[in-house]
This record gives structure tokens, sequence and C-alpha cells, in this order.
């Protein structure tokens, strides 16, 4: 039985989660949830003024510090004298969680922006990387009451919690789940673009309606090697539209970005979520118009194969890109 068959079976709650729930004389530049927080929305038009002439620089940061270091920022800024506009977090494991909203935090305070993903493990497994590759079953936990959908709602309440700290602290967040979809290695892109559509409209109905998470801004990545239509969620829920690659090329990468567009025209920003090699800011324009790009952390911000302390000082110096201490205070 195909993924989509069984999700029709699942009930009308499934169903209804795979139907679009289109908004009527939505603005291109207006957040998709009308009842966003003023932080949210203050991030999201300073996003949009940019778009197009300026990209932010993005850093990852790993999980496995101890608490209180800041092993890429550090390095950053030996090599650039810049901080990163944007810092990206992970609510990979519980052990992280607590010192994941405190970085967020401290960072937001400090002027910078975030964003966060979620390496989910599969729900019925655990957390961790290598458990957010394992098999679970997508039609299954859309089904109200079986014992996939009561570990996976379990789960996302508790993120949810995480996210209220933030949303209760004024932190606006680009929050982006389910990241690479398209792909298959990570358990949310195995069973296709129907079930992926499912999991992204009950994660946002019940993160935005019924948690009142308006501090969320919706980041939309695909993996770059299949940038396919038939996983978009629609504009209703989506708010910013992505793409990411490893591949060690320092150019625009203006074919991904090309095909991005081709699917969400310009009704959403379009981001480099995630990237090893930095793009040469001089490749960058009209056909590779990155809001931001985001380099993954350790051997792939550090390594010579990737990114030279050179290189790094002159991109991070160029005049396309932003650093934290260009940001305007966004409030």
């Amino acid at each position: 039985m195909t993924i989509t068959r069984r999700l029709a079976l699942a009930g009308a709650g499934a169903a209804g989660l795979l139907a679009a729930t289109p908004l009527s004389a939505q603005s291109p530049r207006r957040l998709s949830n009308r009842k966003a927080s003023r932080e949210a929305k203050a991030l999201y038009a300073y996003l949009w003024s940019i778009y197009g002439r300026k990209t932010l620089t993005g850093q990852q940061e790993q999980n496995f510090t101890p608490a209180g270091a800041r092993t890429e920022l550090d390095y950053l800024q030996r090599v650039t004298g810049k901080q990163p506009a944007l810092l990206g977090l992970d609510y990979i494991e519980p052990s992280d969680e607590i010192g994941v909203n405190q970085r967020a935090i401290a960072w937001h305070r400090s002027g910078g922006i975030v964003t966060i993903c979620w390496h989910w493990g599969a729900p019925d497994v655990g957390t961790g990387y290598e458990n957010s590759k394992k098999a679970f079953d997508v039609a299954e936990a859309l089904t109200p009451g079986t014992p996939q959908n009561q570990a996976m709602m379990a789960q996302m309440a508790h993120v949810g919690d995480l996210l209220t700290t933030l949303r209760d602290a004024r932190v606006p967040v680009l929050w982006r789940p389910f990241h690479e979809f398209s792909g298959d290695w990570f358990w949310w892109g195995q069973h296709g673009p129907d079930a992926f559509k499912a999991l992204w409209r009950l994660m946002y109905d019940y993160y935005t309606r019924t948690r009142k998470l308006d501090n969320l801004v919706w980041v939309l990545g695909w993996a770059g090697q299949q940038v396919d239509a038939a996983y978009y969620p629609g504009r209703d829920c989506v708010d910013i539209a992505g793409a990411d690659i490893y591949a060690k090329d320092h150019g625009g990468l203006a074919p991904m970005f090309q095909q991005v567009k081709a699917i969400v025209g310009d009704t959403v920003p379009i981001c480099l979520h995630e990237n090893g090699p930095v793009p040469d800011p001089a490749t960058l324009g009209p056909d590779a118009d990155w809001l931001w790009f985001m380099t993954w952390h350790t051997r792939w911000l550090t390594g010579a194969d990737q990114n030279t302390p050179e290189l790094l000082r002159s991109y991070y110096n160029s005049d396309r890109y932003l650093t934290k201490d260009e940001l305007p205070r966004i409030r």
C-alpha cells in the first residue's frame, strides 16, 4: 500500500492536514501567521528590506562543546575580526536544550539573529543524529491515538515548551524544522511529499494555532540534490524557502537558487540554509540572491578543503555580506 493511500486511510485528521488552507489576499511580504509577534514582524520586514541587495553571514554551532564554549564563533572572530549575523542552533539532544535556549536568548539580546533546527530522532526510537535517520511510520504517526502518534506529539509538545520559553523572552526565531526533507536520509523525508506536507502542516497548526508560538518565522529547506515542487506545502505556512548543498564549490550556486525560485517565485525570500564552502560574494546577484548562508560547524568551517582563513577574512569583510556588527537593532 502506498504512503498516500495509508495517509488517506488514517482518517479525517490526516486527510485535513494534506489539504492546503489558502489565505485570501495574503501580502507576499507578510508572515504566514497573521498573529505573529511584533518581534517576528520586525525581523521579517528587515529580511525583506535587504533581500536582493545584501546577504547575512551565518554560522551553525556544534552541540557538543562544554557549557559556555564558543568554538566556531571564537574561530571566526580570530580569523575575520567579525561575528556572523545569524547563529544556528539545534534541539538535537535533551541534554543540550537548556543551553540552546540560553545561547539563543543571549545572541538575540546582543543584537544577533537566531535560527534553530531540530535533528529529531525517530520518535519511537530516541534522540540523536543517527536516530534521526532511522525508520519511522509516518502514516501511523498521523493517526490519532496510535503509539507512534502519541510519541510524536509528546516530543513535539516538549520542543514547543522550549520555543515557548523563547517566545516569552521575546526572541524571534527563524524556525527550520524537517530540513532536507526532499532527501531520504531523515525519517521525515523517507515517505515522499504527501507525508512530508502532512507533517509540516501538523506542526505548523499545532505550534501556531494551539501553542500560540507567534515568534516563529517558518523556514522551508530542500535538499539541494532534489528541489521538487511536490514537497512545497504552500505560502500560507511558509515564510522563507531555501536549499542546501555541501559541494566544494565557492560559486554562487545559481542553479539551485533558480530551482527554488521556480517554485516560490518572489513570494518569499530564498536562503542557503546550510553550506560547507562559503559562496564567493562576487558571484552573487540576481541569479543567486541568497538571503543568508549558514556554514555548518566544525570541519565544514575550518577544514582546508572547505574554507581557508584567508578566504573567510576576505568574504566576511566584503560589501555584499552583513555581519553582526552591521545589523540594526531589530525590535
